[in-house]
Parts: structure tokens; C-alpha cells; sequence
């Protein structure tokens, strides 16, 4: 009948979806642990004159050279050998922690004291900045490099800055470095942090000598070995950044080893993504700069991006100084969003990857924070905002389930039609056509609501995958994590038989409510008569099951709970349609043997 077609070409329909969503999108596995793995050390003395400064292999300023990777080795050192291997001064502002090395005066250890790698409270801090000679070196710099034919002595990788103060460096007191060439250039480094993950770096150069001196700042974030990515299509991990009037350029750490790029731009900002976390550099919004992505395979991978402002002309008993500032922590809208509005950084937001349906995600996210901030819980913001969406929607799938109803309702005159004419299929489409019409009846009604869950779903979908504030949060029971999949499986009978099933076997108890919600929903209608068309309405619950049990558990959550929402608005509409509903009845007529002649035909 023409309404289990309809009802079968909305089933197709949300297959396909799902199944697009699984091979493009879906989890392939959790995020595997951090590998250490076996990167650069020191610069080698004849590269350590510029360290890893652009300018350093290339002499002319505005074409930056990525950083020298280095040994292949780290002699062993673990993270903390490499720390205790500089002076440093100490980090302690309201929400990172770490150090900054007095050799080099880079930017170089930092952990966020608000995120830990694990639900666990008292797992580790996640860890960003790591110093040169660690396991994973990842570090932003800041300094000067020559004119091209100059010959000034400036600071370098392996330059030993004076700390002014002993620190700690924290929100309210900032810290001053300093280093003299002992030519009569004096170079002076203020670096301040905000209360969240802003550094702002200020660097002064005085000039005692007796001749002019012409400097180019730099700055750049460096990031050695291959950094370990979580791989999912619909999100961007690498270099990143926006350059003026260039927009967004985005590069895989595979894009960019086909070759640099160069951009020259004014405004803007440049970096280094990761799914929840983020390093970028932030050059003063009204100067022209020349910026690069590069990455070197020269004794190790070593990946970079950087920019080189114009000139500086010290003059003889005169100073300069030049600003740059740091983001260096995590994605959080409020904080993005602050320094975009606040901060005048150019389009800062789009450090957050909301994809190309921005426009429905980031709303999306603003709903269920707002619900969230009143009720304190994720996993309530999303029945909250479910309940909403349905109620926006309520007119166009109170007018698709009437029209489904209406033709409950002229079944019989449908079973008529097709026998009158079941010799004329031209006749018969045309004499049903005229039934529609008469009857005011949509026949492809039944498709409207799946469709609309669409945007609905990916942008839900999207939140709980790139936005941070979703990371470990709770719901309750035992969902501990709602941009993870629901932790319990069937086939450890929901944790009593000690074992590890594989991936797809992890069917936990919100993808059974899932699946229970809407195989009741289907039996709101009678099973079709076609064998065929029965089976797949029966195998659907169980399949989209399977299907979602890798999901984030949020979103399952969303799922079973519009289910519920659905089954009450269309129970409702069709008593008033006048259509009998029978569930129980069509539940049992599921399970009931059919004889074999039926069967066959």
C-alpha cells in the first residue's frame, strides 16, 4: 500500500543518513592512548644561531623556514629530565600550570589544571606544551632575526635569558626576562597571562651602540614528531589559522608535507588544532605580516607555523617593542568567543570546527548550554532542547501525521481502487491520485518527519563531537560521558561477566531503550501484509540498535527520547483522526506464525 511505501521510503531514508554518518563520521574506536614517541633533541650547533626561527635556513625575511627537527634520538630523557635540564620560571595562573624556559626564553610547559585525560578526577592534567630533548617536544617562540647581509648577535635557542623576578608567573603578575649581546643591544621580554589561556609577549630592544639596527620579529609554534589525531572526517586537526582577508586555511599534518605555504596578510591568527585543545599565535591586528605552515623531515618530523612582522629600525640610543600574544589551552566557546569580541582577534571562533552547517551547530550548542546553566546537566539540556525542537516543529509533523491518519482511513477505498484496476497500473496511479486529492491526503507525509530530524540530529551530533564543554559530562547512572557511547554492553550482561567484547558488540542499555522506543513506534501501525516489507520493519529496531551503539551516548539519549515524544504525538492525532491504535495488537500480530501459503504470497 502507498503508505507503506511511504513508510518504507522514510526508513530508507534514515538508513542511508545513519549509514553515511557511520562511514564518514562515526567513532572508529576511542581515542588511543598518548604514544611516546622517539623525536628531536637539541639543534645541532651550526642550525642553533637562529634555533628554529624563521629567517634561521632562509635569509630572506617574510619567507619563514620551518623549524630544525634535529636528532632523531632523546638520549632517553623523559619529560621531566628535559624540564630540569633549563632554569626556568614557573607558571601558576588560575587554570594552567607549567614553566618557561630561561634558555631560549620559550614558552615551553603547559598543563591545564581544568581538564584531566580521563574521567577520573585524580587522573593526570592534560598536558600542551612540552620542552626541546622530551618525547613530544611542542613549544611556541618568540625573537628577532637578522636583516638579510646583517650580522647582529641576537638571542638564540640556546641564549640564556635573566629572569628579573623569580616568578611565578600568574594572572597578576607577569614576568621580565632579559639579555644583553654585549654590543650594545639590550633585549627585554614581559610576558603576561590572562585569567584563561591568553599569554601576551612583549619584546623590547634598547640600542646603546653607536649605529642603527634593524630587526625583523618573529614568532612561531613548533610541534615535533607525528602528533597523535583521533581521524574523524568531520574534524580538523593540524595547522590552522586565519589570515586576514584569506580566511580560514586549514592543512592536515599530511597536506603540509607536499610543501609549505605562505600567506601575507594583516589581522587574523595562526596555529596548531587538536579535537579539544589548541595552540595559535596572535600577531598585532593592524600590522602587515608574512605568515607560514612548513614542516621539515630533517632528522625527525617537525611541523610549524609562524609569522615575521615588517622591519624594526633601532636607532642609536633609542628602544622599540613589539607585542604578540599566545592562546595556548582549550576550546571552550565562552573563552573562543571572548577573545574574538573582547580580544579583537579576527575570527577567532573558527578555531572550533562547527563545520560547514555553523549556522544550525553553534545555535544548537548556545540552546543547551543555556538549559544547561539552569539545571546543571548535559544530558537534561538535551531532553530539554529535544522537547522544544518538537514544539517548533509541532505544525509540520501535526500535518504529516493528520495526512498518515487520513489514509488509515481510506485504506479500504485503496484495496478497491487496486483491484478494480489491477490490469491499468496507469489507471489505477491516477484514480489513487484523484483519492489523495479528494481526500486531502499528502502521500509522501510519512517522510516529513524523519527529514526534518536531520539537521536536527547532525547538528546535536556535531556539538557532542567537537565542543569541549561536552567532554565528561555526566548524565546519570552510569553515563559518566555523553560525548562518549554508553560504557555498558549486553554481551557482558551490563558488566557481570568479566570480559572486553569487540567494538560493535558494545550495545549498552540507552541503544536498547533506543531501539525498544522505536520498535513501538512502528507498531503504532499494523505490520504490512507484504512479507518483504514486514521483515524489514522488523529487522529496522534491531539494526539501527547495533547501528547507534557506537554513538555518543547524548545522542541516543536524544534519539529514544524523541522516539517517546513522537509515539505520544502520534498516538494523540490519530484517536482524533478517528484511527484505531492498537499496539499491543500489532506487537502481537508481529510475533504471530504466519501460514506458509500467506507467506508465499
Amino acid at each position: 500500500m502507498m503508505d507503506n511505501r511511504n513508510t518504507i521510503l522514510a526508513v530508507a531514508l534514515s538508513i542511508a543518513i545513519l549509514i553515511g554518518w557511520q562511514f564518514f563520521y562515526a567513532r572508529p574506536q576511542m581515542e588511543a592512548q598518548r604514544q611516546q614517541q622517539t623525536t628531536q633533541q637539541a639543534l645541532n650547533d651550526d642550525k642553533a644561531a637562529g634555533g628554529s626561527a624563521p629567517g634561521a635556513a632562509a635569509p630572506q625575511p617574510g619567507a619563514p623556514a620551518a623549524g630544525t627537527a634535529g636528532a632523531p634520538s632523546t638520549g632517553g630523557k623523559t619529560r621531566e629530565d628535559a624540564l630540569k635540564a633549563s632554569p626556568r620560571v614557573k607558571i601558576d595562573s588560575a587554570r594552567l600550570d607549567g614553566s618557561i624556559a630561561l634558555i631560549g626564553g620559550r614558552v615551553d610547559d603547559v598543563s591545564l589544571k581544568d581538564y584531566r585525560e580521563t574521567v577520573d578526577p585524580k587522573s593526570p592534567e592534560i598536558v600542551l606544551f612540552a620542552p626541546l630533548d622530551s618525547p613530544q617536544p611542542y613549544y611556541a617562540e618568540f625573537g628577532f632575526v637578522n636583516a638579510p647581509g646583517g650580522s647582529l648577535k641576537l638571542p638564540d635557542a640556546r641564549s640564556e635569558w635573566k629572569a628579573e623576578t623569580p616568578g611565578p608567573l600568574t594572572s597578576a603578575s607577569p614576568v621580565t626576562l632579559t639579555w644583553d649581546n654585549g654590543e650594545g643591544l639590550t633585549f627585554r621580554r614581559t610576558i603576561s597571562v590572562d585569567g584563561d589561556y591568553m599569554f601576551t609577549v612583549k619584546d623590547s630592544v634598547a640600542n646603546s651602540g653607536a649605529a642603527p639596527a634593524t630587526l625583523f620579529p618573529y614568532a612561531l609554534i613548533s610541534r615535533h614528531g607525528e602528533p597523535q589525531v583521533s581521524g574523524y572526517y568531520i574534524l580538523h586537526e593540524g595547522l590552522i589559522g586565519v589570515m586576514g582577508a584569506e580566511g580560514l586555511q586549514e592543512l592536515a599534518y599530511k597536506k603540509i608535507t607536499e610543501g609549505p605555504r605562505t600567506f601575507k596578510a594583516t589581522g587574523g591568527w595562526l596555529g596548531v588544532t587538536d579535537k579539544y585543545w589548541a595552540s595559535a599565535l596572535v600577531p598585532p591586528q593592524d600590522k602587515p605580516y608574512a605568515a607560514r605552515f612548513a614542516s621539515t623531515t630533517d632528522g625527525g618530523k617537525a611541523y610549524q607555523t609562524d609569522y615575521l612582522l615588517d622591519a624594526m629600525t633601532v636607532a642609536p640610543g633609542a628602544s622599540v617593542e613589539t607585542s604578540s600574544r599566545l592562546f595556548a589551552g582549550a576550546k571552550q566557546v565562552a573563552v573562543i568567543d571572548k577573545y574574538e569580541q573582547e580580544g579583537g582577534v579576527q575570527k577567532f571562533e573558527l578555531m572550533i570546527d562547527w563545520g560547514w552547517f555553523h549556522f544550525i551547530t553553534k545555535p544548537m550548542f548556545y540552546a543547551l548550554d543555556f538549559f544547561y546553566r539552569l539545571v546543571g546537566n548535559f544530558g537534561i539540556a538535551i531532553l530539554i532542547v529535544t522537547v522544544l525542537v518538537k514544539l517548533v516543529f509541532f505544525p509540520l509533523a501535526n500535518k504529516s501525521y493528520v495526512s498518515m491518519s487520513k489514509m488509515k482511513l481510506v485504506q479500504p477505498e485503496m484495496v478497491r481502487l487496486r483491484e478494480r484496476y489491477k490490469d491499468d497500473k496507469v489507471k489505477q496511479q491516477q484514480e489513487l491520485m484523484e483519492l489523495y486529492k479528494r481526500e486531502k491526503i499528502n502521500p509522501l507525509a510519512g517522510c516529513l518527519p524523519v527529514v526534518v530530524q536531520i539537521p536536527v540530529f547532525f547538528s546535536l551530533y556535531k556539538v557532542l563531537f567537537v565542543t569541549i564543554e561536552m567532554r565528561h559530562a555526566p548524565f546519570f547512572g552510569w553515563i559518566h560521558d555523553l560525548a562518549a557511547p554508553d560504557p555498558t554492553s549486553l554481551f557482558t550482561l551490563f558488566g557481570l561477566i568479566p570480559w572486553t567484547p569487540p567494538h560493535f558488540l558494545m550495545i549498552g542499555i540507552w541503544p536498547i531503550i533506543m531501539g525498544i522506543t522505536m520498535f513501538v513506534q512502528m507498531r503504532l501501525n499494523p505490520p504490512p501484509p507484504d512479507p518483504t516489507q514486514a521483515a524489514i520493519f522488523n529487522w529496522m529496531p534491531l539494526f539501527f540498535t547495533f547501528l547507534l551503539g557506537t554513538f555518543p551516548a547524548g545522542l541516543v539519549i536524544y534519539w529514544s527520547w524523541n522516539n517517546l515524544l513522537s509515539i505520544a504525538q502520534q498516538w494523540v492525532i490519530m484517536k482524533r483522526q478517528g484511527v484505531k491504535v492498537d499496539i499491543l495488537g500489532n506487537i502481537r500480530e508481529t510475533f504471530r506464525k504466519k501460514p506458509a501459503d500467506a507467506a508465499k504470497t
